[in-house]
């Protein structure tokens, strides 16, 4: 595919796959993601990380048959802590997808990260984990807790450490019902200008 014909695949699945709830929050899928992408476009981000925010939850909008298949290969690949926590979740099938496609590395990474940064804020942020809604304290634990020791040491060496953050707290914060924010098809023209780089 082209990157116009990427961009405009994203869109619409974006478009027809995230009108359902956002789990346990009070908004749509498409809503969330599009206000994440606000929140790192007022936060001055570059256009990788405001893609980054935009798609950071693809990995919820695709079919079965495909996200078993990526999940497979992630699974397989080994090294590259890919599956850290023992299990591959939507952010790991997210980035895999995105590079897939052709964006970049840094795009893919803040996709991938932005799960586990909620777990390197909570253990090096004393004030952060209430500012996690319920639904977000309750997957928490699932996602294994707090950082320790040697993961929480190369985390904080990624030299995309804030940007990863960043978009974990702009996650957060896209929970608002209502809010007016710019449809997924102003993003186009951002998406295929990265696509085509």
């Amino acid at each position: 595919m082209s990157a116009q014909q990427t961009a405009d695949a994203l869109i619409e699945m974006l478009n027809t796959k995230g009108q359902s709830d956002y789990i346990g929050e009070p908004v749509t899928q498409l809503a969330h993601s599009l206000q994440a992408a606000q929140l790192a476009k007022t936060h001055d981000a570059d256009d990788e990380t405001v893609l980054a925010a935009l798609l950071h939850d693809i990995g919820q909008f695709l079919g079965a048959d495909e996200v078993k298949s990526i999940a497979h290969e992630v699974q397989t690949m080994g090294g590259e802590g890919r599956a850290s926590c023992g299990r591959v979740g939507h952010e790991k099938i997210g980035e895999e997808y995105l590079q897939r496609l052709g964006f970049s590395h840094k795009v893919g990474a803040l996709v991938g990260s932005h799960v586990a940064a909620k777990r390197y804020l909570c253990a090096v942020d004393s004030g952060y984990h209430d500012t996690l809604s319920v639904a977000s304290k309750r997957s928490l634990v699932f996602q294994g807790g707090p950082m320790q020791g040697e993961e929480l040491q190369q985390w904080a060496a990624n030299p995309w450490c804030e940007e990863m953050c960043g978009l974990r707290k702009w996650d957060d914060g896209a929970k608002q019902p209502g809010l007016e924010v710019p449809k997924v098809e102003s993003y186009k023209g951002m998406m295929v200008q990265h696509l085509s780089r």
